[in-house]
């Protein structure tokens, strides 16, 4: 899995989380816009069962995108997708049923044994910050034994 791989990848790879029928398959509302060279973007619509019992976005469910669409940037640049060794939610403002939210994830630093990244959440309509988050991940696996 060496090189860089392009919003292709990308897309692929999200198709292939959501669709393996664990945990992750609630990701399949988020639609992979684009990506490439350490970089995912995508956006998702808010529906009645991504909300907690308030009525806004469950922070659990965006905690698994900021897991997630982080990782696939990642992967974008060649590096197997790790293990999480610390994860990092800040809740900025709610999203709302019908809100789309746009989601940008970069890789900050991928080396050998380590990567750094951060994805922000926003509000389509005005652009304001519903949550960022940082995620560090241990990378240092046996690329060959990848299945993607």
């Amino acid at each position: 899995m060496s090189g860089k791989r392009g919003v292709d990848f990308v897309k692929q790879i999200a198709e292939y989380v959501a669709n393996k029928g664990g945990f992750d398959r609630v990701l399949k509302m988020v639609k992979i816009t684009g990506g490439g060279d350490g970089r995912a973007f995508g956006e998702f619509t808010v529906q009645k069962e991504h909300l907690n019992h308030q009525g806004i976005l469950h922070g659990g469910l965006t905690g698994t995108i900021v897991d997630n669409i982080s990782t696939y940037a990642m992967m974008s640049r060649g590096s197997h997708p790790g293990v999480t060794a610390n994860l990092n939610v800040s809740y900025l403002s709610a999203a709302k049923p019908g809100e789309i939210v746009e989601i940008d994830a970069r890789t900050v630093r991928a080396g050998r044994k380590m990567a750094y990244l951060d994805i922000v959440l926003k509000r389509q309509s005005d652009k304001s910050i519903i949550a960022t988050g940082r995620q560090v991940k241990y990378i240092d696996f046996d690329k060959v034994k990848l299945d993607y």
